[in-house]
């Protein structure tokens, strides 16, 4: 049988990004996976093997099985609705939450008191759909949004599904997540992806959602200068979100010095090092206007701390907003008197709604640009997963932690390519939908990728490739299978 990489185009991914720095935040990992398996949707399931085809692999995923305590085994997956997908998991992400439930079991007030399946960052590629959907094909690319509410309750109907008290949402107890071979989902939570956004960006589309609906709760516009508490990863997925928005000012406030850094990378205007002692608010809300040159119209607190609050509350100006994002203290004692005097308004924020199409268009339209917080990479093995938990944990330079997953060899392999200042770091692995075929890898001197088909055709690929797209060179190669 003769076929051509052109033929395949839509469902054929490189998972690839380029990066001339090994960064780190504390909050998140991605976890990119390219297997021909599957995880539960949103349902609870259940530890079963289930029965598989001849020939078929079990669905594996990340269980949480107590404190500090993972492990990859079976999970099977629910039956396909006539309204659901399949999709096969190539990038999910663990953030801030998810460690929490790691290391105590609970986050908030959402407590886990049985096995659970972990994960809710995701993009992946359809496998099959239901037989009542007719926007999504297999091979599509899509962001999935984690969350599915009643849409029968008064929040439902009114537009604010994220506040359901029915809601289910990937990894928060008693719901399963997403860190597996495969999901089940309702097809209108599955966005599809345009050509130029890669499926790690995809997944990214779940923390900046949180910074474009803080945008919009705030009405951040191009009058609107803005203060970020915070300069983890959703302080500066905010910080894209609202210079997105057109924020003409925007100044960033964190303790440490990297995170400020990396703050100032990323478009902050002013960046301001502050300590964790509440006695020096008053002193620190001085060097905040300063740094500001002008009234802070808006504070995004993304942190959630007394500290923090406090800040915001006092740098924010007269009749001004302050946007509460981050969960750090289930409760604060904050001066709420003196700001409701100065009719500062207090915001909150849960989640979001109808994000995923703005946050795909930011993508796409290239008003945000979420690589830069893509750094370090791990697979799927039980050692791998343990240790990017361990690193997100650890409090060490990390931003987004990804990790390559790799399926059965009966089904290929994906793997990404690194490319630091031209060398080549890692192989990149091609896939496609219906046929899967390993390519090895050999480095050139001149540093590009020859890719080593089976039957030997060669052919080069250059490594500046964007992250999640297809070499315009490989697409035109002829393979025989």
């Amino acid at each position: 049988m003769l076929m051509t990489y052109q033929s395949f185009s839509a469902p054929l991914a490189l998972a690839s990004t380029e990066s001339d720095r090994s960064l780190a935040f504390v909050c998140n990992l991605l976890f990119v996976s390219a297997f021909k398996e599957d995880i539960a949707n949103m349902g609870k399931g259940g530890m079963s093997h289930g029965e598989t085809k001849d020939g078929e692999e079990e669905n594996m995923a990340a269980w949480l099985l107590g404190v500090n305590t993972l492990k990859i085994q079976p999970f099977k997956l629910p039956c396909l609705g006539p309204h659901d997908v399949r999709v096969r998991m190539k990038a999910v992400g663990i953030c801030g939450s998810d460690v929490h439930y790691l290391k105590t079991m609970k986050c908030a007030h959402f407590v886990v008191k049985e096995p659970m399946v972990i994960g809710h960052e995701c993009a992946g590629i359809i496998e099959e759909v239901g037989s009542e959907i007719k926007s999504l094909v297999p091979g599509d690319r899509v962001a999935l949004e984690p969350g599915i509410s009643c849409w029968r309750c008064n929040l439902c109907k009114e537009g604010r599904y994220n506040l359901c008290p029915d809601m289910k949402f990937f990894a928060t107890p008693p719901v399963h997540g997403s860190l597996a071979n495969q999901v089940v989902h309702p097809a209108d939570l599955c966005f599809k992806l345009p050509d130029n956004v890669s499926l790690e960006e995809g997944a990214m589309c779940e923390p900046l959602s949180v910074g474009v609906h803080a945008c919009r709760r705030a009405n951040i516009g191009p009058e609107t200068n803005v203060l970020v508490m915070g300069a983890g990863p959703i302080g500066l997925v905010t910080l894209l979100a609202a210079r997105a928005f057109g924020a003409p000012r925007i100044v960033i406030v964190d303790v440490d010095e990297y995170r400020l850094s990396v703050a100032k990378d990323l478009g902050a205007d002013e960046i301001v090092k502050v300590s964790t002692n509440l006695q020096d608010v008053d002193q620190e809300v001085v060097l905040i206007h300063q740094a500001m040159g002008t009234g802070v119209d808006v504070t995004f607190d993304c942190a959630g701390f007394n500290k923090t609050m406090s800040t915001a509350l006092s740098a924010t100006r007269p009749g001004g907003k302050v946007c509460l994002v981050g969960m750090g203290h289930n409760e604060m004692t904050v001066p709420l008197t003196p700001a409701a005097a100065r009719e500062v308004d207090v915001i909150g924020v849960f989640r979001y709604k109808n994000t995923w199409p703005l946050c795909i268009e930011f993508l796409s339209s290239g008003k945000i640009d979420v690589k830069p917080l893509i750094t370090h990479r791990f697979g799927f093995s039980q050692k791998e997963v343990e240790e990017a938990f361990e690193t997100s944990a650890s409090g060490s330079t990390a931003i987004k932690l990804w990790c390559n997953c790799y399926g059965n060899k009966n089904h290929g392999m994906s793997c990404t390519a690194v490319a630091v200042h031209g060398e080549v770091l890692q192989a990149v692995v091609f896939e496609y939908y219906y046929k899967r075929s390993v390519l090895d890898r050999h480095k050139t001197p001149d540093s590009s990728l020859v890719w080593i088909l089976p039957q030997g055709c060669r052919r080069p690929l250059e490594t500046s490739v964007h992250s999640g797209l297809i070499c315009p060179d490989l697409l035109q190669a002829e393979k025989t299978v």
